[in-house]
């Protein structure tokens, strides 16, 4: 049996304070809040700009022992270099401060902007160059530019674990036989992902692992999923989880919905 994981995506968000989280709550104690809640979080940041050492640590150590986090990978590396030419893009990634979650390091996200069209070469190149466990990612991390000081700059595991790839492609061109035996291929999930139509969604089981992102049936990033429709996304989650492990995260958070459709998923899969 796999183990199911469920959570939002990122937890900064100014309007769930209130709500989600109770009034008065110090930011600084946010994380802790929905880690006790929740089974996993999506770490966006890591998209928009290169963490810290420093960052990553505080959220290691303010989580629950068996807390997962999955990182989302920069969008300089998917979104304007366009996974191409990426090999010290990629170092500088994994050298700023990745490896420090530790045992609480899961998948690592790669979401594809929509005018990517699928280039079996340039997906196939990309695949190869990710690591498979910390310990590959340690040397990768090794070889970071300018762009990570030395001073900030993690390229040490402190044990070897597998690590994990999930990819999230938004162009229509991907839908096809030839992308998903690459996936394969290389052992990387294929994101099954609710975006309200906008985008591909597409549930192809592509490696040992399932990667789910909920951005809202009925509304992109805003509508909330009623009872009905979680009901089947748990039952998804436990079938897969036969074979599988399951991340599913809950990136409907222009509303709020998010973190509160995440814990009735948990309870639902429970």
């Amino acid at each position: 049996m796999g183990r199911i994981r469920v959570g939002i995506s990122g937890w900064t968000y100014p309007g769930w304070r209130g709500d989600f989280y109770p009034r008065g709550l110090a930011q600084r104690l946010e994380l802790g809040y929905a880690a006790e809640r929740l089974t996993s979080i999506e770490i966006n940041g890591s998209f928009y700009s290169l963490q810290r050492p420093t960052s990553y640590a505080a959220w290691r150590d303010q989580t629950p022992d068996d807390f997962v986090f999955a990182v989302k990978g920069g969008r300089f590396i998917t979104h304007m270099k366009k996974l191409r030419g990426v090999e010290t893009a990629l170092a500088n990634f994994f050298a700023s401060g990745v490896l420090g979650l530790g045992p609480k390091l899961g998948p690592v996200l790669w979401q594809l902007p929509e005018n990517l069209p699928f280039d079996a070469d340039r997906v196939a190149d990309f695949l190869a160059r990710l690591p498979r466990t910390t310990t590959e990612a340690a040397r990768l991390a090794a070889e970071h530019d300018a762009k990570v000081p030395e001073d900030r700059a993690l390229t040490t595991a402190a044990e070897e674990r597998p690590l994990r790839h999930a990819l999230e492609f938004r162009s229509p061109t991907f839908c096809t036989p030839e992308a998903f035996a690459l996936l394969r291929e290389h052992d990387a999930a294929c994101v099954l992902a609710d975006t309200a139509g906008r985008w591909p969604k597409v549930e192809e089981d592509t490696s040992d692992f399932r990667y789910v992102r909920l951005h809202g049936d009925k509304e992109l990033y805003a509508s909330g999923y009623t009872a009905a429709a979680l009901d089947d996304w748990a039952r998804r989650c436990r079938a897969w989880a036969r074979h599988q492990d399951v991340y599913v995260y809950f990136d409907n958070d222009a509303k709020g919905f998010a973190p509160h459709d995440a814990m009735a998923l948990i309870e639902r899969v429970a």
